[in-house]
């Protein structure tokens, strides 16, 4: 097989890999309670376990995304670096940094720092109802976004992006406002 061809099979293979159309679906605990199809868990509101990471670089920037405009939920909205469903037996960890170099094409060390649930309505009538563990990491390697899933980015300072979001919060996920402040308050410990 020509080296190219082998490329294509495995960057398809990969691509099909890293749509994570399920979800586990969890209890208030976190414990398993089984899975589901990733759109009807967001149809029906059924609690179910996702991670956000957020990622700094050594000016103390954030950096955050605007989600591809095609998403199903929240496209064109602003949000932190990476946001997904671990699949039904992965490591949280491990899925959350794969899925880091996949959506924003970064490779650094992440470290969780807490977990919460949130429960909110969003747009085309699905409702988000996470168990959320957040991910910190550090880097100033400048990323390579993937255009499926990533319109723009950029670095910003917390009060420049304090300051957006209180003018315009329309233009944030639910997801991303609701675990700003709890990540600001977790560094600063």
């Amino acid at each position: 097989m020509r080296p190219e061809v082998s490329q294509l099979l495995y960057v398809s293979a990969r691509e099909v890999s890293m749509e994570r159309n399920q979800v586990v679906l969890v209890d208030q605990y976190d414990q398993e309670v089984g899975e589901m199809d990733k759109l009807l868990a967001h149809q029906r509101g059924e609690l179910h376990r996702a991670f956000s990471i957020f990622i700094f670089n050594k000016a103390g920037q954030m950096l955050i995304h605007q989600r591809a405009a095609k998403k199903y939920h929240g496209g064109g909205l602003w949000t932190n670096a990476c946001c997904s469903h671990p699949q039904k037996g992965e490591d949280l960890k491990s899925a959350a940094k794969e899925r880091l170099g996949f959506e924003m094409g970064l490779v650094c060390d992440v470290e969780r720092i807490f977990s919460f649930v949130y429960h909110s309505p969003v747009e085309n009538g699905l409702i988000e109802h996470e168990y959320d563990h957040v991910f910190v990491g550090y880097t100033d390697v400048e990323p390579q976004p993937n255009p499926a899933e990533v319109q723009d980015y950029q670095w910003i300072s917390l009060e420049e992006l304090q300051q957006k979001i209180e003018q315009s919060p329309e233009q944030f996920t639910y997801w991303f406002k609701s675990a700003l402040t709890r990540v600001i308050a977790a560094l600063e410990r």
